[in-house]
């Protein structure tokens, strides 16, 4: 099964190594529907189920034959690829299309403007520059109003209309002011200081949002994001279904500029409100969390700190969306409504590298269009698949999500079943749809030392994946805190005879762990 060349290594060296001592290694050469293929010892191919689905990206399962015959009859007429810098019509058939799911699942007939990007994590970028963009406008406006408001007032003082009032001078009593001008200039000082500092991005406990050297920084895992955080501004992770901590943090990022009013004669000192919080980062199935949903009660709690703060409520269905939770958008189970959305993995048909942006028009940049842009994205190829791939969702009065919910509905059943019957290895099952897991409980005071040490170097669930696969010929991977959870992210097309055999090799390894016969699992 391991794979093996004679040739050096120059590309995945350590990764590989890794990934054959947990019984990962594996090269597959070929897939369809919700099977990959590896060839064994004689050349001879050996079917896999795929559980993982390219971490949620194909909805539609491998090479589905409408869209690969839709790709080649793209191919075949020659439509541009790459046209940088002309007329893309296809780009605005794509946005119209999600404007009209979007306003079907949301209730609402708010137009969303579109930027087009080639990865989730892209997606991510996107959304926190153009909500730079956004927050240094209203900082513009913010500062142009104080320093008329400056100007105003030190034409009143010198024109003897108006007074400084006495308390005002406590404002720059520390730095030694003891007239007007001086109190402008600790005003314009201590102002300068709090327009210097980057914004804070808002963003759940356990989130993912990608590796980018932005994303990075609104993802939790500390062993990935540690390293760059002195790259780019700063996340305050949120503890989620806890209220009083929102209000909290409403009270912590409210923060303000100085600004001075002249009232009834008299200068007086004002504080107003600063927008220090670029955007609130939001996924509505947290896959980093182990598939975790955000409930409709925390949801409502998160618009009203957005609202609160003034800044955007990013909505991340980088995963989640594409009809993957039963829906089109996994926040509109929870009622959750974004000033922002990003969209990826399954809007590539398995084939092409795609995602796109949508932000509310009433908060969009038109000057986004110009001073961001990429070679790749947009392009006429992924545009092509894109269109079709929504098409498919939506065709028979979107028959696509009700499958993805009945499906799910049927591989949670299973894995509750499961988890009844092995509660000393099995703690919950978590998710939407298609979009699940499986939680371990803790092993890291198992009797069998195998199984103890790796739950405490936080790669069991790794093991657990390699025995599966070697045993069971099916594929899944970990995810959550400490890699404990096994995620579940098949196709549409996932059969009984499916659920059957995830069934028989989830209670397999359920019984290896049970028992603490940790030899089994290793490869």
């Amino acid at each position: 099964m391991s794979a093996s060349s004679l040739e050096p290594a120059f590309a995945d060296s350590l990764l590989n190594e890794w990934l054959s001592g947990m019984g990962l290694g594996v090269e597959y050469v070929r897939a369809e529907g919700n099977t990959l293929y590896y060839l064994d010892e004689n050349g001879q191919e050996v079917p896999v189920l795929d559980h993982a689905c390219g971490f949620g990206s194909l909805i539609f399962g491998h090479h589905h034959p409408e869209i690969v015959a839709h790709a080649k009859s793209a191919l075949d007429t020659q439509y541009p690829v790459h046209a940088q810098l002309s007329v893309q019509s296809h780009a605005n058939r794509i946005a119209t299309k999600l404007n009209e799911i979007i306003h079907r699942e949301t209730g609402t007939n708010e137009p969303y403007s579109a930027v087009f990007a080639n990865s989730g994590a892209e997606a991510i970028e996107i959304c926190m520059k153009h909500a730079e963009l956004e927050r240094q406008g209203r900082i513009a406006e913010l500062t142009a109003e104080i320093t008329a408001h400056l100007d105003e007032a030190r034409e009143a003082v010198r024109a003897g209309s108006a007074t400084v009032a006495d308390d005002a001078i406590v404002v720059a009593s520390g730095r030694g002011a003891h007239d007007f001008e001086s109190l402008i200039a600790e005003i314009e000082r201590r102002n300068a200081e709090r327009l210097a500092q980057p914004p804070v991005y808002l963003t759940l406990e356990g989130a993912f949002h990608g590796k980018l050297v932005g994303s990075i920084q609104l993802t939790q895992n500390e062993q990935w994001r540690a390293p760059f955080t002195s790259l780019a501004s700063s996340a305050r992770f949120v503890p989620v279904d806890q209220p009083e901590v929102l209000a909290k943090i409403i009270e912590d990022e409210r923060k303000s500029l100085y600004d001075v009013v002249v009232e009834a004669g008299v200068v007086r000192v004002v504080e107003r409100d600063f927008p220090a919080v670029g955007a609130f980062f939001v996924e509505p199935i947290r896959g980093g969390a182990g598939m975790k949903p955000v409930t409709a009660e925390f949801a409502r709690e998160i618009e009203k700190v957005c609202e609160a703060l003034g800044c955007p409520l990013v909505v991340d269905e980088v995963q989640s969306g594409m009809g993957r939770s039963g829906a089109f958008l996994a926040s509109s189970h929870m009622g959750l409504r974004g000033d922002y959305y990003t969209l990826a993995k399954s809007i590539g048909g398995g084939i092409a590298k795609n995602s796109v942006v949508l932000v509310r028009q009433d908060r969009f940049r038109p000057e986004f269009e110009v001073i961001h842009s990429s070679t790749f994205a947009k392009d006429g190829f992924s545009g092509a698949i894109a269109l079709k791939v929504l098409d498919m969702l939506e065709a028979d009065d979107g028959r696509a999500y009700r499958l993805a919910a009945e499906r799910g509905e049927r591989l949670i059943a299973m894995l509750n079943a499961v988890r009844a019957d092995f509660p000393e290895v099995l703690k919950e099952v978590w998710g939407l749809g298609l979009m699940l897991a499986v939680e371990l409980q803790d092993q890291s005071n198992a009797a069998s030392e195998i199984i103890r040490e790796k739950a405490q170097s936080g790669v069991l669930g790794f093991l657990i994946a390699g025995y599966i696969l070697r045993e069971h010929r099916i594929r899944v991977l970990p995810a959550g805190p400490g890699w404990n959870f096994v995620r579940f992210e098949p196709s549409i097309y996932l059969t009984d005879e499916d659920i059957e055999r995830t069934e028989a090799a989830l209670r397999s390894v359920c019984t290896v762990l049970r028992d603490g016969d940790g030899k089994r699992l290793v490869p």
